[in-house]
């Protein structure tokens, strides 16, 4: 059964909103908290009152414990826009819209992974892949050094390689560059 919580009239936009949303989406309520007290956006403090809000319900209402909550879908739509007017040059105004967000949270009671795991006496599957990774790492013959670059092309130190690199050619595009303009 979907336990749902909604905040209305949030005075930001949707779109920034949107940011933060699509970040906890999918994630289990506990991950979701963890990732919105450390987010640097202002959206993340209201959305972490509603998770809140929401696990409290789920657990009040419905007995369900905090680590078996799933966020299912979180949508964020448009509230209505404040409509403000900033001054502009020759008596001109252009429209200010400050935009408002209605924010709808759907938790959903999942089993915890880490339990049923555990029920079943079986190792956890990234133990597992790491040990496979460090077997065929240690069976595996070293990385082929790579390819030495050769080094860059030194500056010409005889006088005539001088004379043809630094030439009247690239001084006269120089200067041409750096010309005062006739008037």
């Amino acid at each position: 059964m979907p336990i749902r919580a909604k905040l209305r009239y949030l005075r930001i936009s949707p779109r920034k909103v949107r940011l933060v949303t699509d970040l906890i989406k999918g994630l289990t309520a506990e991950e979701a908290e963890r990732q919105l007290r450390f987010l640097t956006k202002k959206a993340a403090r209201p959305i972490l009152k509603l998770l809140n809000s929401a696990v409290a319900n789920a657990q009040n209402d419905t007995n369900l414990t905090k680590e078996s909550l799933e966020i299912a879908n979180i949508i964020v739509e448009g509230g209505p826009v404040l409509k403000r007017w900033r001054a502009r040059a020759m008596g001109r105004a252009t429209p200010i819209m400050k935009r408002t967000s209605h924010i709808t949270l759907i938790l959903e009671g999942k089993p915890s992974l880490r339990k049923t795991v555990e029920e079943k006496g079986e190792k956890p599957v990234k133990k597992e892949l790491i040990e496979e990774v460090q077997k065929v790492a240690e069976t595996s013959k070293p990385m082929a050094k790579p390819k030495s670059v050769p080094p860059a092309r030194p500056y010409p130190t005889t006088p005539q390689a001088k004379k043809r690199f630094f030439s009247r050619q690239t001084f006269g595009n120089v200067k041409k560059y750096f010309r005062r303009k006739s008037i």
